[in-house]
């Protein structure tokens, strides 16, 4: 309390020596004294007092004044007591101070013991204000801190929300593609089938060149939607996704990619009434490591990303060209453009501007798939004026640069039982087979393909996954049951757990996924008959007939 500072002001100069010597003797050594009442506002703001001492007459500026004064510089939330320091105690001046905002009287002449006194009582209750008045301060800031830390807490719980709602969402999108997984491979697996078929004969004519084009897109497309369901799964369990990078051709991707969009970019923009060029600007690049099928689903997706940037038609531009030890390519449309707004969030999962017409998934794939790919992506928009995505990808190494290995042989020919009980699917393979010179027998059904392995010898059985009566894995252990040594491959056109080896299937030796291309399905025969069997069943059977 006696560190407290006090301002004394009194146009006498007896008297303010002598309140200067009381304060002393009292232990207050932090004084302030002023007989010029004008310098009263100046000095209060440079020294900021605990306690104001003031005469009530005096010339220029009376005591009345310089209250209203140093009010005026006090915070109406601060106690600081001031003292009128008076001979006049009459009713009159006291109800004047008052009002100005006196705190106490001191009546003249001065009784030191009732000075002393009165400004312990005041100081004290000034430094009881003052404490309360930090801690308040202190709580304020903590409940300030808290109240962020609250703010803070409660951002990440809404974004931990949303992460956890995008995370249901993708598991009912994984969940509802490995639903539709089985039937839409199988569709597939009829036009992967017979389009080989198609394009193996018409490749044998060489005036059949725009008919082997048109199957090779058809063949291409087939597969590429299949990878898509695929990519639906790895999107939905990105920790599941199998790399499988080679040296690709970035140019051939992009021309193929053009072609494939073509119906989207010219006939059905015409149609609404829209022309929208497509020009490819190629530079001499090298080969970079990645999966084709992805990578062409990239460049397909910037596209028909284009192509909705372009309402009233316009030009869209696709370049490659070298960086130092990477390749660009560009993506440029002078389309509607995006708001900085929409440009920061158009990578997000189900982020789309395009209402029912879109599911936000398309640019979000493309970001995952570069960033699988150890590449980047930028994106330059500008509201009315066009897009430009610019994709970043290493060039491939010396170790991306090797040759895979030979194909194994399957050797043969073998006798096969195919078990499917859709018949299409059935001819597809026994062409695809015979094709091969393997000796083919059909089951429409798991109860037909055992009563046909017991009548017969074969060398493998290949069976649908899902059937009605006996399921494929039911079937291949009642097959083992029979002949525990028989090769059973089970045709799955699910993208589940069974398939990406978290399910292991004692009975089964092989998991195809459909759609089954000829040289997939060679390369199952070498695997699980070549390092098995000396002697094809089929010729031990004429033989034995000979």
């Amino acid at each position: 309390m006696l560190a407290c500072k006090i301002l004394v002001i009194d146009d006498e100069e007896p008297n303010v020596r002598l309140l200067e010597r009381l304060l002393l003797r009292a232990g207050f050594d932090r004084v302030v004294c002023t007989t010029d009442s004008r310098q009263a506002a100046a000095l209060f703001e440079d020294f900021l007092p605990d306690l104001v001492l003031t005469d009530w007459l005096m010339p220029e500026i009376d005591g009345c004044a310089v209250i209203a004064q140093l009010r005026a510089l006090i915070d109406p939330d601060d106690y600081l007591p001031i003292v009128v320091l008076t001979a006049d105690v009459t009713p009159l001046t006291r109800k004047r101070a008052l009002g100005a905002g006196a705190t106490d009287f001191l009546t003249k002449p001065f009784d030191q013991t009732e000075v002393v006194l009165r400004m312990f009582n005041l100081l004290r209750a000034r430094l009881s204000h003052v404490l309360v008045q930090r801690q308040n301060a202190s709580l304020e800031e903590s409940v300030r801190e808290r109240t962020l830390e609250l703010e803070s807490t409660l951002a990440e719980l809404r974004d931990t929300q949303q992460q956890v709602i995008q995370q249901e969402r993708l598991a009912a999108l994984g969940t509802m593609a490995s639903g539709i997984a089985h039937d839409f491979n199988n569709a597939l697996s009829v036009i992967v089938g017979f389009s080989e078929m198609l394009l193996q004969r018409e490749e044998q004519d060489p005036a059949a060149r725009d008919k082997t084009q048109a199957l090779t897109r058809i063949l291409t497309a087939a597969t590429d939607a299949s990878a898509i369901v695929h990519r639906l799964r790895d999107f939905h369990r990105p920790d599941e996704a199998e790399e499988h990078h080679l040296p690709v051709d970035l140019n051939a991707l992009l021309t193929e990619a053009i072609l494939l969009t073509q119906p989207r970019w010219e006939t059905d923009a015409l149609a609404a009434g829209r022309v929208i060029s497509v020009e490819a600007r190629l530079g001499m690049i090298g080969c970079i490591s990645g999966d084709a099928v992805e990578l062409r689903e990239v460049l397909t997706n910037l596209i028909f990303n284009a192509v909705d940037a372009l309402p009233e038609g316009g030009a869209i531009t696709l370049g490659t060209r070298c960086d130092g030890e990477a390749v660009i390519l560009s993506i440029r449309d002078n389309g509607t453009g995006m708001s900085a707004d929409v440009r920061h969030r158009c990578l997000e999962p189900f982020f789309t501007t395009k209402g029912k017409r879109g599911t936000g998934l398309g640019l979000s794939m493309v970001f995952g798939i570069i960033q699988r790919h150890a590449g980047t992506i930028d994106i330059e928009s500008t509201p009315g004026t066009g897009t430009v995505f610019t994709v970043r990808l290493p060039l491939a190494g010396e170790e991306s640069e090797t040759l895979p290995d030979a194909p194994l042989e399957p050797g043969g020919p073998w006798r096969v039982l195919v078990v499917d009980d859709q018949p299409v699917f059935c001819q597809v393979m026994r062409d695809c087979l015979q094709y091969d010179l393997h000796l083919v027998e059909t089951a429409l059904s798991g109860h037909d393909a055992l009563e046909k392995f017991r009548a017969s010898a074969f060398d493998l059985v290949i069976t649908d996954h899902v059937m009605a009566g006996m399921p494929g894995e039911q079937l291949a252990v009642r097959l083992k049951e029979i002949d525990p040594q028989i090769p059973v491959v089970l045709l799955t056109g699910y993208t589940s757990e069974i398939t990406t080896g978290h399910r292991q299937i004692p009975a089964i030796d092989l998991i195809l996924e459909k759609p089954v291309s000829r040289m997939a399905l060679r390369q199952a025969l070498a695997r699980v008959l070549a390092p098995t069997l000396p002697e094809p069943a089929c010729r031990a059977v004429a033989h034995a007939a000979a």
